[in-house]
């Protein structure tokens, strides 16, 4: 049948090439995410990927599987993107009209994006190769998508096709057009890297705790008290729900924010009265898109907020823009009457 399918899409049969690439899609976005860290640049590269394959199949020798080839293609049309000078610049603070506190850093990485679990799930289908070293929920999230970015193209790119879908090396040197020792230095690297930025992270009197598994009670328990003093304006509900070590970024702004005083001043400045917070998931973890008033009596998007859980606390809270809404099905506004708030 495959060998049918490569046939006759060389002859010029498009069904049969959907046949043959599509369902390699959503895993494939998935990489391309990883690679980026923005879901528009990685829906980019994936359709870069996707023309360059139908062009290039007669090229194609059946050396390696389908899903390798489309692989090493996408690998490829993300390390352009990546050493492109053309990523996005930080920018302003576009939330509440607030003072904001003096950040206790600034980040590098302001491109960041989340990407949506109803997308996730249809991405994670394929088990991952014997390689593989992260479990699939850990190399999702927003913590390791973020490292990801401050590492050298090609060592991302060693260590996704390696640690994450568990290629082996050969596999990998044959994708990148290089040898077997220059892939293993290179994840060498970049494995040291990823623990230096580890162990760089505000010390802990112990290890963070796992978070809860989604959808578990202990998560939901978080969920609902974190809703409830959000809605209610309750900084000091808030602020209990918080681990020591906390920590706040914003993308594209590089504020960053790193412990609970940092977070109380923060959240003081930036939480006002009747938001409402609509539930959706991000990267395997809880989101919500956040609603405030807005003229006409309307509630308008405000922001997108994911959350970082470990045990029963939060330890870390990501703030983007509401740009993002659509990709998340959130509605742009809701009329007010539809909004009952909560105290």
């Amino acid at each position: 049948m495959g060998a049918d399918l490569i046939t006759r899409a060389r002859s010029g049969d498009g069904e049969a090439f959907r046949t043959l690439t599509e369902p390699y899609r959503r895993e494939l976005q998935v990489h391309c995410y990883r690679m980026l860290g923005s879901l528009q640049d990685a829906e980019d590269a994936l359709q870069e990927t996707f023309l360059a394959a139908w062009q290039g199949l007669a090229g194609y020798q059946e050396r390696a599987s389908v899903r390798t080839w489309l692989y090493r293609i996408a690998t490829n049309r993300c390390l352009n993107a990546r050493r492109s000078a053309s990523r996005r610049q930080a920018g302003a603070w576009e939330g509440p009209k607030a003072e904001l506190p003096e950040p206790t850093r600034l980040g590098e990485v302001v491109w960041l994006e989340p990407y949506p679990d109803v997308l996730l799930d249809d991405g994670r289908g394929m088990s991952p190769g014997p390689e593989a070293r992260y479990e699939q929920t850990e190399s999702i999230s927003l913590a390791f998508v973020t490292a990801l970015q401050a590492l050298p193209p090609r060592q991302v790119a060693v260590l996704i096709l390696r640690d994450v879908v568990g290629f082996h090396s050969d596999e990998v040197a044959d994708m990148l057009d290089t040898t077997v020792d220059a892939v293993k230095s290179a994840l060498k690297r970049a494995r040291a890297t990823l623990q230096r930025t580890e162990s760089a992270e505000p010390s802990r009197a112990s290890a963070p705790a796992p978070a809860p598994a989604g959808g578990s009670a202990v998560e939901e328990a978080i969920v609902a008290k974190f809703v409830h003093a959000y809605q209610s304006c309750d900084i000091d509900a808030l602020v209990a729900l918080l681990t020591d070590d906390v920590f706040i970024s914003m993308p594209p702004q590089p504020l960053q924010y790193e412990g609970r005083d940092a977070a109380v001043r923060l959240l003081a400045a930036t939480v006002g009265p009747h938001s409402y917070l609509v539930p959706t998931r991000a990267n395997g973890q809880p989101a919500f898109g956040i609603y405030r008033p807005a003229p006409a009596g309307k509630r308008g998007g405000a922001e997108l907020l994911v959350l970082t859980l470990s045990g029963d606390r939060i330890s870390a809270l990501t703030r983007f823009e509401d740009d993002l809404f659509p990709s998340f099905g959130l509605p742009e506004s809701f009329p007010g009457a539809e909004l009952v708030f909560q105290r």
